[in-house]
């Protein structure tokens, strides 16, 4: 499949499940993605879209992490103004994410972001199953084989990046503006020198291994 093209018509192969479930007579599919599991810092965000049927061409949405920053933002502009075009972002919080674990935040993150689209009669999710109040299914690697999914990867991921650009002004030793909280040698650097924020997963590894005291949930190896 090729990466990234200029746009989306309704025929796409990237549209199939979109159609699919149209003739199986659902009438607003919401893809869902998440980005921030990896990092040690910040929330885990999610992002759920209703692509428009009723418009010829779409944005040529591929998954985010095969694009560059700029054709990211490009995109996101994009989705934004696209006529018809429902988006729901949510979260989970660093604290959330110590107390649940960074996969069952994951999921309250989604379960958030598809709750705010009340059109919404089924869901798309990336990767293995999770649980929604509505009908579903999972699409393995589906931000590059499903469009909605594809959208809501492009959404989620440039709004995390975004808030860690804003964690950077308040938390500026740390590099957030740079790294986006990943674990980089930069960051692990600061997380020695500086000690964790209050934004710093406690439960990963590299964190609380700073905080021998700290209880941990749902530890995440690096």
């Amino acid at each position: 499949m090729a990466r990234q093209r200029a746009v989306l018509r309704q025929d796409d192969e990237l549209l199939l499940s979109e159609r699919q479930l149209r003739a199986e007579g659902f009438s607003w599919i919401a893809g869902v993605d998440e980005a921030g599991r990896g990092p040690l810092a910040g929330s885990v965000v999610a992002a759920a879209v209703i692509l428009p049927a009723d418009v010829e061409e779409l944005p040529g949405v591929f998954d985010s992490k095969q694009l560059t920053e700029t054709e990211r933002e490009e995109l996101f502009d994009a989705l934004c103004t696209l006529p018809g075009i429902r988006i729901s972002v949510a979260s989970a919080s660093a604290g959330e994410i110590d107390q649940l674990n960074i996969l069952r935040a994951t999921h309250l993150a989604m379960r958030r972001a598809v709750a705010g689209l009340k059109e919404a009669d089924f869901v798309l999710v990336d990767g293995l199953p999770v649980q929604f109040m509505l009908p579903s299914r999972n699409i393995i690697k589906g931000d590059a084989r499903c469009a909605s999914i594809a959208a809501a990867s492009i959404i989620a991921k440039v709004t995390r990046d975004r808030e860690m650009v804003e964690a950077d002004k308040e938390y500026p030793q740390y590099g957030f503006a740079k790294h986006k909280g990943y674990g980089t040698a930069e960051h692990l650097d600061a997380l020695r020198q500086f000690g964790p924020s209050p934004i710093h997963r406690k439960s990963f590894r590299p964190v609380y291994e700073l905080l021998p005291d700290t209880p941990v949930q749902g530890t995440l190896d690096f």
